[in-house]
């Protein structure tokens, strides 16, 4: 672990086909701001194509407070558990949208998962999501041994289990076994190069429009808040991190910059930069070979960082 690496696998022929199709249905979306409504259901619908594996079970559960999902893939086992924080720009995503993906990862990993439906803005600005995800961390204690335990999550998810692992070491809890994160959005300021140089490779976010969307999550906070963008956060004392990022994506930056910060700070990061591939691709893991790969690379790291601890 802690090897800065980036796979040389060329993109499948499948990926190659679906990658089309997929940029032809995402054309067809409703703007988020313009009709946030029918955006989430469009977000929820395709997400839900992505089923979860065979033998699963879905227990709707209240976290303290919090609406929960807990997911339990038929390898998992009674101690691993991943926290899991859905994408979706902070505007969309839910239970709906990320049970499969999430179920997935969890099987893969032989985990259960607890897929959080914390808050969205702009009904519910930050730091609503945060308090969310920290609250349902926090009461999981009482069930699982931290170092058993992984937060997780993709897109908005990941830049929010990001923040969720800062807030808990200043607060000083128990820290989980490590912080895994799918094409993480860490800056919400919208400064990274690849916003520019990834702009027409890019197939599902609009670079233009990442500060308009950020400002509806945190309207009356600044923007380079550690809790609003990680990348701005001191990473000392966290736990291994592991990134996997796309290397067509507008985000790529941000993946690079929040793991040159925290491996500065003595963090043991994994990040893994899969060419030609796209935002959060693991969501095509029954279809497409290369997603598939990345679930397993994914497995193995929490695997390896619960089994180290």
């Amino acid at each position: 672990m802690g090897v800065v690496s980036s796979t040389r696998a060329r993109p499948s022929q499948m990926s190659r086909v679906i990658r089309p199709l997929f940029q032809r249905q995402l054309a067809a979306r409703p703007r988020e701001a313009a009709d946030l409504e029918a955006a989430r259901e469009v977000l929820d619908t395709m997400g839900a194509r992505m089923r979860p594996p065979r033998g699963t079970r879905l227990l709707d559960q209240h976290v303290a407070g919090v609406p929960c999902e807990m997911i339990i893939p038929p390898t998992a086992d009674d101690t691993t558990c991943i926290v899991y924080l859905h994408g979706g720009g902070y505007l969309l995503g839910s239970r709906r949208s990320h049970r499969g993906l999430a179920a997935h990862l969890a099987n893969a990993a032989g985990a259960r998962a607890v897929l959080v439906e914390y808050r969205l803005a702009p009904e519910h600005p930050f730091p609503a999501a945060l308090d969310d995800a920290v609250a349902v961390y926090r009461e999981l204690l009482e069930t699982f041994d931290h170092r058993s335990m992984v937060i997780s999550g993709d897109s908005a998810g990941g830049g929010l289990a990001l923040a969720v692992g800062l807030r808990l070491r200043d607060e000083g809890a128990p820290l989980p076994a490590g912080i895994a994160v799918i094409s993480p959005w860490a800056d919400l300021e919208g400064t990274g190069a690849s916003l520019v140089t990834n702009a027409e490779s890019e197939i599902m976010l609009d670079p233009g429009r990442i500060t308009e969307v950020a400002g509806l999550y945190h309207p009356g906070t600044p923007a380079d808040d550690p809790y609003v963008s990680p990348l701005h956060g001191d990473f000392p004392g966290l736990p291994p991190l592991l990134i996997q990022v796309g290397g067509d994506e507008i985000l790529l930056s941000d993946s690079e910059r929040v793991a040159a910060r925290a491996r500065a700070s003595g963090v043991d990061v994994a990040v893994r930069v899969w060419p030609g591939m796209w935002h959060v691709w693991h969501m095509f893991a029954p279809w497409m070979p290369d997603a598939r790969r990345a679930v397993n690379e994914y497995a193995r790291w929490v695997m390896g960082v619960v089994a180290s601890r």
